[in-house]
């Protein structure tokens, strides 16, 4: 039995559930929402499941399951990757690391807005992170804006890495100049935009192309396996918060386009975050959420994959099963030591006394410090400032 998901929580993270009325053609292909029951997820990872036994199996599964994201999000083939020229503004140093705005462009006039954090007073190669967000309804708290988003990507910084946390599709400035949310184009725009801040940051002088890794919470983790499945350039993910059997993604910009589903193939998001194996990767869950399920139903089927590779050990799950829907300290407390375990960051460098995280040195700027464009530093001429134009 289909269901619509309708609870308070999914539509303030996750945006509204809505019909995609210009893909009508592909409309019965859509999985949506909470698509089916927690008991029908069950039976589908089974019946899924006993269509391979073998890594080789596994393999051509997984070129089914990556062209189905692909075709659905009709980039087959993949666009021309036209040169990103970066925009830097308005360089600040902090206790250990410093923040810069910059914007790419992902297509001609399609600006992707952006700051990228670096530890200061490092001269080696250092692990490239991306950091995604999720989708968060108040324009002074959400995105690369939020105070949790900011320490997440400062203390990653402090710990030695190069980090880019870019603005969705529809949010930050691009919002503000005519770019949104809610177009039957957004998930693919979004994985493009997403493919080409992996380009951009792996191109960085200072980024070991060879140590690169994604994470995000809600939509953002969304964006983090998603990548991961399609660009074996990911070294290491940490999906956050919305790794689940029975729920497809609320938003538009995450289940709006037909990935899961086509006249010849099924799948959901447990398998598509299972394409990161053999590379390490953290399930992060929680009890108050559609991840509640994870140490019993996602996690073991992810981590039989890792098997079949000889690597279970690659895959972890960090699960709180009193905590809600966020990227909260709680949850960015399992996610540091992984990235330092699998990146070769110093995580001593963000511990206190008590052998314990604190991302107490960490600034919090106003919106108005993390802006590329302004009166003085204006919009190109030739922006793109329509989602109908994006494509053309």
């Amino acid at each position: 039995m289909k269901r619509n998901y309708n609870t308070l929580i999914l539509c303030l993270l996750c945006c509204t559930y809505i019909k995609v009325s210009a893909q009508d053609d592909n409309e019965s292909m859509l999985c949506m929402g909470d698509y089916q029951t927690e008991e029908e997820a069950v039976e589908q990872l089974k019946r899924i499941k006993s269509e391979f036994s073998t890594l080789k199996e596994w393999k051509n599964r997984t070129q089914i399951i990556r062209n189905g994201i692909l075709k659905g999000t009709e980039l087959v083939p993949l666009p021309d990757k036209t040169p990103l020229n970066p925009i830097y503004r308005n360089k600040r140093e902090y206790d250990g690391y410093s923040v810069e705005n910059v914007a790419i462009e992902s297509l001609p006039g399609v600006f992707v807005t952006g700051s990228i954090y670096r530890p200061l007073g490092t001269k080696e190669k250092l692990a490239g992170i991306l950091c995604s967000h999720g989708h968060w309804n108040e324009p002074k708290d959400y995105g690369r804006y939020r105070e949790d988003m900011q320490k997440r990507c400062a203390t990653l910084a402090k710990m030695g890495a190069v980090v880019f946390a870019y603005d969705m599709l529809g949010y930050g400035e691009m919002r503000e100049w005519g770019i949104v949310h809610h177009h039957p184009k957004t998930l693919k725009t979004q994985l493009w935009n997403s493919i080409r801040a992996l380009d951009f940051i792996s191109s960085l002088p200072d980024v070991d192309d060879k140590r690169l890794a994604v994470t995000g919470a809600s939509g953002g983790g969304t964006q983090a396996f998603l990548l991961t499945a399609v660009d074996d350039r990911i070294a290491v993910s940490v999906p956050a918060i919305m790794v689940s059997a029975h729920m497809f993604g609320g938003c538009i910009g995450e289940s709006g386009m037909p990935i899961h589903k086509s006249k010849s193939h099924e799948t959901n998001n447990v398998e598509i975050a299972a394409l990161a194996a053999p590379r390490p990767m953290l399930l992060i869950s929680d009890g108050g959420d559609w991840t509640l399920n994870n140490p019993k139903v996602e996690y073991p089927y992810i981590r039989d994959v890792y098997k079949l590779y000889g690597k279970e050990e690659l895959v972890e799950n960090w699960h709180l099963p009193n905590d809600k829907h966020d990227y909260g300290y709680s949850k960015r407390e399992g996610m540091y030591p992984f990235m330092a375990k699998h990146l070769g960051l110093d995580l001593k460098k963000v511990t206190n006394d008590k052998g314990v995280v604190d991302e107490g040195g960490v600034e919090i700027e106003h919106i108005y410090q993390m802006r590329i464009f302004n009166s003085l530093n204006p919009l190109p001429a030739h922006t793109v400032r329509s989602n109908d134009g994006i494509w053309k």
